[in-house]
Parts: C-alpha cells; structure tokens; sequence
C-alpha cells in the first residue's frame, strides 16, 4: 500500500466539514440571561424567557418566608404596664428601673456575635492574644500609673509641709 497524500488530505478536509456541520446543529441557543428571584428563599436563579409561562391562566401565587417577628418586636415595649402609673395617670418613679437603665447604658449593646467574643476571650484563634492576657496588661498599667500618680501627691504634700 502506497502513502498518498492528496486522498489522505481529502479525507480530512471531509472529516473537517461534517464536524462542522454536526457542531452548528448542536450548538444551542443564546442562554437567556439568569435573574435573581426575590420571591424564592435563599436566593435562587431562573432563566428569563422574555414572556411569563402561562400556567392554566391563573396567575402564580407568591412565596413567602418566615419571618422571625420576636427579633423585629422591640424589647422595651413590655416593660410598660398599669403597675407603672398611679391613679391619675402619671408615671411611678422607679428607682430599680432607674439604677437597670443606667447599668445598660454603661453597659453596652449585647454582641452580635457571641461565639466570636467567646473566641476571643479564650485565645482561641490563632496569632491572637486571649482577652484575659489584654486586660491584666491593661489593668497593670492603670495600678502603676495610679501609684505613680499617687507617689507624685505625697511628694507634693511632704514638699509643702516641711
């Protein structure tokens, strides 16, 4: 059997056209372009064909997510009863309440993220000192600015006095 190039050179050429043709009839459309839904939970895509599909002529009911309404209800709202006004309507003074505000402005907001701060006190992360090492450092820096501060005071009144 003879090499012959212009036949082998034929067939792919032929080879090559059918290839074509096939990979033109399979190629598919333009994809439609991918839109996010407010309406399906947790953010889910639906392509977008232009017209809405018609389901039997009656229009598609809405999803909808729950709601944790304990978390959107403000907490102070409870706090108000009849116990706390007198017969002519005007507000008792609460002493108690009084000294519970102004722990919790003192206070701070609560975190929200308490697995982070409990992290973060314990040293669990690593490269980070654990809060309890922070504080003594703090704390030991206040004692001996405090002491110095007080050594200055004396040496002032034994200064005057003498």
């Amino acid at each position: 059997m003879a090499f012959q190039p212009r036949q082998t050179e034929a067939e792919i050429a032929a080879l090559e056209a059918k290839i074509k043709r096939l990979d033109a009839k399979l190629e598919p459309a333009p994809p439609a372009p991918r839109l996010r839904s407010t309406a399906m939970p947790h953010g889910a895509t639906s392509a977008h064909h232009g017209a809405l599909p018609a389901t039997a002529g009656a229009p598609r009911e809405p999803i909808f997510e729950e709601v944790d309404q304990n978390r959107l209800q403000a907490k102070a709202d409870a706090k108000t009863t009849p116990e706390h006004f007198n017969d002519l309507g005007v507000r008792k003074y609460d002493l108690a309440a009084f000294f519970q505000r102004i722990k919790n402005h003192f206070r701070g907001p609560p975190t929200a993220n308490p697995k982070l701060v409990n992290y973060l006190a314990a040293g669990s992360i690593q490269g980070l000192r654990p809060m309890r090492y922070e504080k003594r450092v703090a704390r030991n820096r206040f004692l001996s600015v405090v002491i110095i501060i007080l050594l200055l005071l004396v040496g002032i009144f034994v200064a005057i006095y003498r």
